[in-house]
């Protein structure tokens, strides 16, 4: 089915292919569809619901039918349109829902029965018996569901993420979008230019139209090579932009490997995140189709796409075609045909007033009331003045008229608006802050109109960023007007298809508006129609059109459905590129994580930091050995450890103070610069989400500090809380975690070492912070403690980090102090009783840790109502306690507390373990713990069991606060 001569094919290189299981042969440049079709495959699927053999309808991202199975040596990739999937040599592709083949499939019995699966028959089918419904109706519906499928492997492929930043996006490279970016780019301004296709121009590669008198196709070639030579110019090649998201941030898909053998090191796809000041959406329009009965047999496809393939792929489906027409747009198609050898039998017109074509029969007022041939078109039937003749082709070709890509300007939840003259949805202006619309995807269908607008488009954008836009002049081109006569549907008794994708017919949206569905969602849903595969792309407005004539209303009062991105499906491989095995979560190495390493510490993992658990010495065999080193080393000498992963959160604004008081439990807009005060922070079903600890740098500007396991948590809260209960607000936050590295230095000597880092003593009260420079480089220094001794922390930006870490370990080893770790960590703030998420776990209310009154009775906060609700207050809940066993026991993490003499089962357990540890400063094991009115109990004997490890000890309940009660150390 080759026509010599045409297309842009590279005839020179041809490339081999299999699909379902047979070889084929095509060339460089084709796509599987062109190829399909060029080795005459006319059935390249089974639709979703009756399994009735489908066609190639269309040339792009809209495909409904021809979606296959494409098979790889470590992936299988269900659902790929063969329109868009472009040739390579091996490439592997299978049919889909169709069993055993796709010739003589089995469930095209569900054909036979439509007359019982109308639309939403299983709503009203699956209801009785009810018992059916687990052990016979969902497993046979799950069964018969879904159209590809996946291999069940693990997928092996690369790819990647990105981001990339720009002045002006264009988005599609017609006509439109290339005026834009040439104007654009001109004028000095960063544009980056995004198209679907391997090779950009649009609808002027597809037609044989002519631009400044020569070919488009020549025209599209020069600003192409213009563009490729401006250094403020990227142009992304089969780069879908899929999303429209806030601050002007768009989502876009890159098939960087999908079109080349497999190669070891090629990424398969890419996801980008662009950010643009502007925008230009320049995606184009789509080609809408007539129903009538049987218009879904194989042949019968969009004029268009005729075109296409003829055009660009140098294909034709048939050698003896018809066009069915309400516009004009199809006479261009015809005559291309034409002059390529193709016999057009006729151009049926459904307006009465259509204009002639010479050298084509032209029907005036016809309208095709069926397509005959059940796995390829043989016949047509169509009337013409109440009269019934028949058409012998291969190949109808529809165009229904044009339906702009409206489908980005609605993801920020704007809407288009109905244009009787276009009889179409145009974009709303002003939908997307900062985006404009040009050439088809906002109405202008001539190629002129197209050029015009993406010019003024660009030149608009550029006033907007302050730029000027130099003289452009405009070529010449077409101008014609777009004229046409609506026909959404032709009256018969046969089913007439709108939604290929779903088997939805005329009768089932009439059907969905007769049992009362008659809101355009409502009938979406009811229906399945313009879900899934389709998303409202190539039959939304058809059927929009059908409800409104069923409801008795206009197509603008019935609406239209919601446009979701992403635009084209999205991998979620691609989305999470990276994040696959031991990639799935980040991992975060400290600035010491090297010097730690040196040392010989192993590295356990904390909030997905990875951190030394102790720093082993010559002669020491076990951790607990190198624990209780570290800690008396704390408590007799001085202490270095990393707490970079502490979560470190920037807040500035006149309205900061405020905002800290209102997600705090405590006030802090009363803490004096230069202070540093504890706080609380609460959900707001009242327990306890973080604590930590914030610091007033300046007048209007604070930073907060989280643990480390609740970093992400604290930053997504007060995003939340600004967004709900903060409108107007001036306060501004960003997370600066990663921008500072922090090390705690800890003991009766930190002040000295302190002093010997600094150059000069530290003058900082308990709970003071202050800039400080150390060596030349800008840090801070806090005076804050979570080992109970006098304390500091100082933090420097984190390119210094490692240098600092290695400066202050060698002057803590000459003061006979050192390193400590992750194990001692835990073990000094057990001695001192201070809580990390292994208490605040979830369940927990200030009140269980004794901290109800830092729950201000003088204003309000997140969480503050909820946590005064019964229950989340009393001597019923369980409360932080200390344990010490009565003799040299270990125990556990984990284990239960009983009363003594209770029998030990679950319904006895009056409370629980949080943390373990022992102390070498108090030469016990201790533990904090919750235990039913457990501030009461102080003294008591409880037993702590732990089956699963064998324990049962007999423990002292104490205050939880074991070393130096009145902090006397720490406020030295």
């Amino acid at each position: 089915m080759r026509i010599d001569g045409k297309g842009r094919i590279d005839r020179t290189r041809p490339v081999t292919f299999r699909f379902d299981g047979r070889s084929y042969a095509g060339y460089r440049g084709d796509t599987l569809a062109s190829a399909l079709i060029a080795n005459d495959v006319r059935v390249v699927g089974r639709s979703f619901k009756y399994h009735r053999p489908r066609g190639i309808l269309t040339a792009g991202p809209e495909e409904p039918n021809a979606l296959v199975e494409v098979v790889g040596p470590a992936n299988q990739t269900p659902n790929t349109r063969a329109t868009v999937q472009e040739l390579f040599e091996g490439l592997v592709a299978r049919s889909q829902n169709r069993w055993p083949s796709l010739g003589f499939d089995l469930l095209e019995v569900n054909d036979l029965a439509a007359p019982f699966l109308s639309a939403g028959f299983y709503y009203k089918t699956f209801m009785w018996p009810r018992r059916f419904w687990e052990g016979l109706y969902e497993p046979l519906i799950r069964r018969a569901a879904g159209l590809g499928r996946l291999s069940g492997k693990h997928d092996e492929g690369l790819y990647e993420k990105a981001w990339a930043h720009c002045d002006l996006l264009v988005i599609g490279a017609g006509p439109a979008g290339l005026m834009a970016a040439l104007v654009a780019a001109r004028a000095g301004a960063d544009v980056i230019l995004c198209d679907e296709s391997a090779e950009p121009g649009g609808r002027l590669l597809a037609d044989e139209g002519m631009i400044d008198g020569a070919p488009a196709a020549e025209w599209v070639a020069r600003v192409l090579a213009e563009l490729a030579d401006l250094p403020n110019v990227r142009l992304m090649r089969r780069t879908t932009v899929t999303g429209v998201y806030d601050d002007s941030t768009f989502g876009a898909l890159e098939r960087v490997g999908l079109h080349r053998s497999p190669r070891p090191n090629l990424p398969r796809e890419c996801f980008w995140r662009i950010v643009a000041k502007r925008s230009v959406l320049a995606a184009g329009a789509l080609e809408r189709g007539i129903a009538f009965q049987d218009n879904d047999r194989p042949g019968v496809m969009m004029a268009s796409a005729l075109a296409t393939y003829l055009n660009r792929y140098g294909v034709v489906p048939g050698k003896r075609v018809a066009l069915f027409a309400n516009n004009d747009s199809v006479r261009a198609t015809a005559r291309s045909l034409m002059a390529a050898g193709v016999e057009v039998a006729a151009i049926l017109d459904s307006r009465p007033d259509a204009p002639d074509e010479p050298g084509i029969v032209v029907h005036k007022g016809a309208v095709v009331q069926r397509a005959r041939g059940r796995m390829g078109l043989r016949e047509i039937s169509f009337t013409k003045d109440g009269r019934a003749q028949r058409l012998e082709v291969e190949c109808l070709g529809l165009s229904g008229g044009w339906n702009p890509s409206v489908h980005l300007t609605c993801h920020l939840n704007g809407r288009p608006r109905w244009s009787e003259d276009l009889a179409a949805f145009v974009p709303m202006e002003g939908a997307v802050p900062g985006m404009l619309v040009a050439g088809a995807a906002g109405g202008s269908f001539s190629t002129h109109g197209c050029l015009a607008s993406g010019a003024e488009a660009a030149r608009a954008s550029l006033e907007a960023l302050g730029r000027a836009a130099g003289a452009v002049e405009l070529p010449r081109a077409e101008d014609a007007p777009y004229v046409i006569a609506p026909l959404w549907a032709v009256a018969g008794k046969g089913r007439a298809w709108l939604d290929f994708a779903n088997d939805v017919t005329v009768k089932d949206v009439a059907l969905a508006a007769q049992e009362g569905f008659r809101s355009v969602e409502h009938m979406k849903r009811y229906t399945t129609q313009g879900m899934a595969p389709d998303q409202g792309k190539s039959s939304n407005v058809a059927a929009l059109a059908v409800l409104a004539d069923a409801t008795g209303r206009g197509i603008a009062e019935t609406g239209t459905t919601t446009f979701r991105p992403p635009y084209t499906p999205v991998s979620i491989a691609a989305m999470g590129a990276g994040g696959r095995g031991a990639g799935f979560a980040p991992q975060r190495f400290l600035t010491s994580d090297q010097a730690s390493r040196d040392r010989g510490a192993p590295m356990v993992e904390a909030g997905l930091w990875y951190r030394p658990s102790y720093f082993p010495k010559p002669g020491e065999t076990t951790w607990r050995e190198a624990c209780d080193r570290e800690v008396r080393m704390v408590r007799e000498s001085v202490g270095v450890t990393d707490v970079s992963t502490l979560g470190k959160i920037d807040i500035q604004g006149p309205d900061a103070a405020r905002f800290l008081d209102l997600v705090y439990t405590n006030t802090f807009s009363t803490l004096p610069v230069g202070k540093v005060r504890y706080g609380l922070m609460l959900r707001e079903d009242g327990h306890v989400l973080d604590d930590g600890t914030c610091a007033r740098l300046g007048d209007q500007h604070w930073l907060m500090t989280t643990t480390t396991a609740a970093a992400g948590l604290v930053m997504r809260h007060l995003d939340f809380v600004s967004q709900a209960f903060c409108a107007g607000w001036q306060v501004r936050f960003a997370s600066v975690t990663e921008g500072w590295a922090q090390f705690a230095i800890a003991g009766p000597k930190a002040r000295a070492l302190v002093a010997s880092a600094l150059g000069h003593a530290p003058d900082l009260p308990f709970m003071g912070c202050a800039p400080v420079t150390v060596q030349g480089v800008a840090g801070r220094l806090f005076r804050i403690s979570f080992s109970g001794e006098e304390g500091y922390e100082l933090a420097v930006p984190t390119r210094y980090g490692e240098a600092l870490f290695r400066d202050l370990t060698a002057r803590a080893e000459t003061m006979g102090g050192g390193l400590y770790g992750m194990e001692a960590l835990n073990v000094l703030r057990i001695e001192k009783g201070f809580i990390t998420h292994a208490e605040i776990h979830g369940r927990i209310t200030a009140f269980d840790i004794g901290m109800e009154k830092m729950v201000s009775a003088k204003k309000d906060c997140i969480g503050k109502a909820a946590a005064a609700r019964p229950g989340m207050t009393g001597p019923a809940r369980a409360q932080l306690v200390g344990l010490k066993p009565l003799t040299d026991s270990v125990i556990t993490a984990g284990a239960h507390l009983f009363a003594q003499g209770v029998d030990l089962v679950r319904e006895q357990s009056a409370g629980y373990v949080t943390s373990v540890g022992y102390s070498p400063t108090l030469h016990s094991h201790l533990a904090l713990a919750f235990l039913d009115n457990g501030r009461a109990r102080h003294g008591e004997t409880v037993r702590l069991v732990d089956r699963l490890r064998g324990v049962d000890v007999l423990c002292t309940v104490t205050d939880p606060v074991f070393h130096d009660p009145k902090g006397e150390k720490l406020r030295a």
